[in-house]
């Protein structure tokens, strides 16, 4: 990007010295339109990736990342908010945590630091096609001696502990309320439910009325004398089928404890297990 740009230097200040000559003498107005938009996206590229070059030098000079750069400003924000409260801060369920000073333990110096991100031969740290470092390298890393060995990194941040359970640990899964014999009470009783739905289910499927079919009583309700039209419903209800049958002392089969209102079924329509049961 620098070598192109440069080059776009040398034409943009070639145009730019002859500004006062006739529009003749220099490049059309397409020319400079192009050289124009490729000189403002080489430079804003240029710099973009000038601002990526120092981000990277700086993580390698102090041997960070950007997680473990944004770790150590959380620390350095903690630190101050605890200097204002006598060196605690308020930690989940009102514990109080002890906020003090730490330095971040890998930062080892700016040359044993580039030399452990790039390698030990600073001569081939711009050689595109050198080596790279081993995975092994990458598991074990020197730290500095700045703190106690047994000090975590990062620092606790009172902000993202959990909070702790009150519940005592369960041995066993499946506990209800923390009562075992509750288990055993839950899966009677979805028995008990399932087998009474199996039951009603069992009554209901093992039942079927038969009545006149649907057919057969729609023609002769179609062709029945207009005389009759006249005559009341319960007249009509007689001869309507079986749903509308009475006795000769005039009792309905809801009399007798049937369900009227059930959902009849022609014979046509029984299923053949059924048949075979009958």
């Amino acid at each position: 990007m620098i070598y192109l740009e440069y080059f776009i230097y040398l034409r943009v200040a070639v145009v730019w010295a002859g500004r006062n000559l006739p529009s003749y003498l220099g490049p059309t107005p397409a020319q400079l339109v192009f050289l124009f938009i490729i000189l403002v996206a080489n430079s804003i590229i240029l710099f973009a990736l000038a601002i990526f070059l120092a981000r990277n030098i700086w993580c390698l000079g102090g041997n960070v990342t950007t997680i473990e750069g944004w770790e150590i400003e959380r620390h350095e924000t903690l630190v101050r908010r605890a200097r204002t409260r006598g060196g605690y801060l308020d930690g989940p369920d009102g514990t109080r945590v002890n906020i003090r000073k730490q330095e971040f333990p890998y930062d080892i110096g700016i040359l044993q630091n580039m030399r452990q991100g790039m390698g030990g031969t600073p001569l081939l740290w711009l050689w595109p096609f050198a080596a790279t470092p081993s995975n092994e390298s990458g598991l074990d890393f020197e730290i500095n001696g700045f703190e106690d060995p047994s000090a975590l990194w990062p620092p606790p941040d009172p902000d993202r502990m959990p909070r702790s359970s009150n519940r005592p640990p369960f041995e066993q899964p499946f506990v209800y309320n923390e009562d075992l014999s509750a288990i055993q009470y839950n899966v009677d009783a979805f028995r008990r439910r399932q087998q009474e739905d199996l039951k009603r289910y069992d009554e209901k499927t093992t039942t079927s009325i038969r009545r006149r079919p649907f057919q057969g009583r729609y023609k002769n309700e179609e062709f029945r004398d207009e005389s009759l039209a006249s005559q009341t419903t319960e007249s009509k209800d007689i001869g309507s089928g079986e749903e509308g049958w009475r006795d000769s002392e005039g009792d309905r089969l809801n009399d007798f404890g049937v369900d009227e209102d059930a959902e009849f079924y022609d014979e046509d329509e029984i299923s053949l297990a059924e048949l075979f049961r009958k």
